[in-house]
């Protein structure tokens, strides 16, 4: 998938050879430059960059994490994620369903008849670091509707 104006997004992991298995092998993210303490990935034709901070290995520092409610779910904050196309969505979800993913927010339609309907899905990576993979009907007419 090609994207005209790729962001940039940066996250700390507590391992990387753990971060290199979940985004590289199996979420199939491309793997580019790296060094000991960061790699870099593509993600779906953006550049995802995950930085080692060892301070997150000890299980008395987690990663704190905040929970808004939206459609009657409390959604993970921070989360970051990439807005599929509807087949790509279900594809990854059926994907993530049949590898036995622990879902934070399990695959559905949220706004069901309202504007801005979409799927989601919400998991965490090893370290903590919600996701969420989202699709709509129409992509470009839905993405920023009111």
């Amino acid at each position: 998938m090609a994207v005209s104006d790729p962001f940039h997004l940066a996250i700390q992991v507590r391992d990387i050879a753990e971060a290199r298995r979940f985004y590289g092998e199996f979420l199939g993210c491309p793997e580019g430059r790296s060094s000991d303490s960061w790699v870099d990935f593509d993600l779906y034709g953006h550049q995802f960059v995950c930085h080692l901070n060892p301070a997150l290995a000890d299980p008395d520092n987690p990663l704190a994490q905040h929970r808004n409610p939206v459609d009657g779910h409390g959604v993970p904050v921070p989360h970051f994620g990439v807005v599929l196309e509807m087949e790509a969505w279900q594809a990854l979800a059926d994907r993530l369903t049949a590898e036995g993913v622990t879902f934070e927010i399990a695959p559905h339609v949220r706004f069901k008849g309202e504007p801005g309907e979409q799927a989601t899905m919400f998991f965490l990576d090893p370290t903590g670091n919600a996701l969420e993979f989202k699709a709509f009907k129409d992509r470009e007419s839905q993405l920023f509707r009111k």
